[in-house]
């Protein structure tokens, strides 16, 4: 399977980035991390830089068990931000989203409310749950999907790296083997809270590469943004 990719990433509103963008690919293989430093505690760059690093380090085309890979590097980068704290002598928490390609099979896996999307045969086909309590709010059915951005419970996660518990990765199989059209967009909630998911969709059916994908996505959040919004990253994979 070959694979187009692009990142963005970009402080925003805001005074600095404490998103973190990265990938590494080998052949028709590749891991694909977004992460977001929480910006409620200190040192939300150095947090998300631990996760992307550990992720991007420790990965090789040669691994045997995606899924168990996944969870398992995830839980090393939690303990790596956990000694990062002491050394600080300060919180430091970040989320994070992977995806891992190999041929035709993926996997991914979150810790919070960075997302990923997968878009097969011209649909959202999955998607991560976000570990948020307005997310929470949205399954008991107290507010649509479409209103888990706006919420004010938002911003509170029930999971995070830089947690001595609740730091758990969700780990997913690909229910689908990987065909070529499909496509999957990892993002930090200062890029899904402006985008609605049909839009998603409608933008990757108007694009060639992953990077005019991204730029059409920018593009429709530059009219719903203002000048304190949040950091925004996104990385988007189109398969071929």
């Amino acid at each position: 399977m070959v694979f187009d990719y692009y990142e963005y990433t970009n402080q925003g509103g805001r005074d600095y980035n404490e998103d973190c963008v990265g990938s590494k690919t080998a052949g028709d293989s590749g891991l694909f991390v977004v992460c977001d430093g929480l910006g409620g505690h200190a040192h939300g760059e150095l947090a998300s830089a631990c996760a992307r690093d550990t992720l991007l380090a420790s990965w090789s085309p040669e691994i045997a068990d995606e899924e168990a890979w996944l969870g398992k590097t995830i839980a090393g980068a939690n303990e790596k931000i956990l000694a990062l704290q002491k050394e600080k002598k300060c919180v430091l928490k970040s989320t994070v989203v992977a995806l891992l390609i190999e041929g035709r099979k993926a996997c991914w896996a979150h810790v919070g409310d960075s997302r990923l999307y997968y878009i097969h045969r011209g649909r959202i086909w999955a998607y991560t749950d976000d570990h948020s309590v307005a997310y929470k709010k949205y399954k008991a059915g107290e507010i649509t999907r479409a209103m888990i951005g706006q919420d004010e419970d938002q911003s509170r996660l029930l999971r995070s790296l830089g947690s001595e518990e609740r730091s758990e990765a969700e780990v997913h199989y690909c229910p689908e083997e990987l065909e070529s059209g499909d496509a999957f967009l990892l993002c930090s909630d200062g890029v899904w809270e402006f985008l609605r998911e049909d839009e998603i969709v409608i933008d990757l059916c108007k694009s060639v590469n992953a990077k005019q994908w991204s730029e059409l996505l920018r593009l429709r959040m530059m009219d719903r943004i203002d000048m304190r919004n949040d950091n925004l990253s996104l990385l988007t994979v189109m398969l071929g």
